[in-house]
């Protein structure tokens, strides 16, 4: 068996980049070492202190980052220079620059303007580079392996930026959720709740997004941000814990879709299915089932990733006839797995190896490769089969 540790983010009152940072620091991160990985970029002026606040009657930790910065507005050039020049790990750096970058993408996007040229604005300063690789580093100092995040709580209003007045969810937080197709939810009030840089590092750094996943508990964390709301404690909550894995199998939380239809051409299934594939579906799965009054129909059940989902949905009112669909979360524990190719009579074919608890390897041949190989050289399908078994053989034993 193998412990896995895994961070859950549940954002009661929102997401920003210091809530981030309070909530792991509760949780247990070292603040000496986060300093000590932050000094890592070579910064001047800068600070991280905490204090303990309460929000909504939860004690909670805040995270005060100051930076006295000369320049509130930056390219994002700039930006990835300081943290390529730095002394980072690459387990760190490389997903700070892939946050920044998103982040970068997504406000060029919005402003039309080329990404070798954007400017953050806002976004651009000391402050924002700190929350970034600190929420990196502080995942990595807690030795998590899989992020996962709860749906984002999103307000609307109005709010000031440089360009004015914008309306809230913000254009870059909603841009870089809709591109993960991260869940929302709307709650009342009409102040920000999600920041651009908090959506930025959870939609880059997280796997998987809605329900809480199966996990031992082992450390708490509160992080609270400025605004006390009496409507809405402002925290951010993450649960650090361990998820239990036998040898070569790991787990994701994932997404099923599943709709009942019985006025479907059964022609039109196959062309669904492959649209459903070609656009993200793990697997789709047609069942045959007997519905109210005893009418036959097929039970079309598709599993995705949270990202996907919301397009499979379109595709299924698209291309079947069905009224609504139902989605719920669930838990995918899978072999390691990886694709081979061996040389055959047949030519060059992949398969499949599966790697077992118990140390033994399965091999499973590609159809397809097999079946195109067979009508080629006008073969026994079973013949294809067989000797790409054989081959394969050789390969994993030496």
């Amino acid at each position: 068996m193998r412990i896995m540790s895994i961070a859950y983010f549940d954002l009661i009152g929102g997401a920003s980049g210091d809530m981030l940072l309070g909530a792991l620091i509760d949780a247990g991160l070292s603040l000496e070492a986060l300093r000590a990985d932050l000094h890592a970029l070579h910064l001047n002026d800068w600070s991280l202190e905490t204090e303990r606040v309460t929000r909504g009657g939860i004690a909670a930790t805040r995270a005060i980052v100051r930076a006295r910065d000369a320049a509130r507005e930056r390219a994002l050039n700039d930006l990835l220079a300081l943290v390529a020049q730095s002394d980072l790990p690459p387990a760190i750096r490389a997903p700070s620059e892939k946050v920044l970058r998103r982040l970068g993408q997504v406000e060029a996007h919005l402003h039309n303007v080329p990404l070798e040229k954007i400017h953050l604005h806002e976004l651009g300063g000391m402050d924002t580079l700190i929350d970034v690789v600190g929420a990196v580093a502080g995942l990595h100092r807690l030795g998590i392996a899989q992020v996962f995040c709860a749906p984002f709580p999103l307000a609307r209003g109005m709010i000031e930026t440089r360009h004015g007045a914008f309306p809230l969810p913000a254009p870059a937080t909603l841009a870089l959720i809709h591109e993960r197709g991260a869940p929302i939810m709307g709650v009342e009030g009409d102040m920000e709740t999600v920041t651009p840089t908090g959506a930025a590092i959870l939609t880059t750094l997280a796997q998987n997004f809605g329900e809480l996943p199966a996990m031992n508990v082992r450390a708490l964390g509160y992080g609270a941000g400025t605004r006390d709301d009496a409507a809405r404690p402002n925290l951010l909550r993450v649960l650090v814990g361990a998820a239990t894995e036998k040898d070569g199998e790991s787990v994701e939380s994932l997404r099923m879709l599943e709709t009942n239809i019985d006025d479907l051409n059964p022609q039109f299934f196959d062309y669904a299915m492959q649209r459903l594939l070609e656009r993200g579906a793990l697997d789709v799965t047609l069942t045959p089932l007997q519905m109210k009054k005893n009418r036959p129909a097929t039970l079309v059940r598709v599993l995705c990733r949270a990202e996907h989902a919301a397009e499979l949905r379109a595709i299924l009112f698209e291309e079947t006839s069905t009224l609504g669909i139902r989605e719920q979360g669930v838990t995918r524990y899978s072999l390691a797995r990886e694709i081979i190719s061996v040389d055959t009579r047949f030519g060059t074919l992949r398969a499949k190896i599966a790697h077992r608890p118990n140390g033994e390897q399965t091999i499973a041949p590609e159809y397809d490769d097999c079946s195109r190989a067979a009508r080629a050289f006008k073969a026994p399908l079973r013949a294809v089969w067989e000797e790409v078994i054989e081959q394969a053989q050789k390969v994993i034993v030496t």
